[in-house]
């Protein structure tokens, strides 16, 4: 059976607020063109051992670069924060990645359990 952790709150609610930042992230990126900047469209040479393209890009509105800039900042806090928070020095070393891994499955955990 795996272990069962007590995890401070402020630490599941990081952790919560970093899973949305990087959702929200990835609807952005998905949303705006693939080059930050105005590109052309580009392919891979016919003899390249994978194949690859891009259509031109008209580069990314300022917009759309503050909101992926301002998404990114916190993602960073957010991990760092999570990272560096006191309750993982109650752990052996060889114990903390498997905590660490739990807290990042603990929301799939609460919902199967009240389920």
């Amino acid at each position: 059976m795996a272990a069962s952790y007590d995890f401070p709150q402020d630490l599941t609610d990081a952790q919560d607020e970093l899973r949305q930042v990087r959702a929200e992230l990835q609807t952005l990126y998905q949303r705006v063109p693939w080059s930050a900047e105005p590109l052309d469209a580009w392919e891979t040479h016919e003899n390249a051992w994978r194949p690859a393209s891009r259509p031109a890009s008209p580069g990314r509105d300022p917009q759309d670069a503050a909101e992926i800039a301002r998404l990114r900042a916190r993602e960073v806090e957010l991990a760092g924060t999570i990272v560096t928070h006191a309750y993982w020095s109650e752990f052996a070393p060889a114990d903390v990645l498997a905590a660490r891994d739990a807290l990042k499955r603990h929301q799939k955990q609460l919902a199967d359990a009240s389920s």
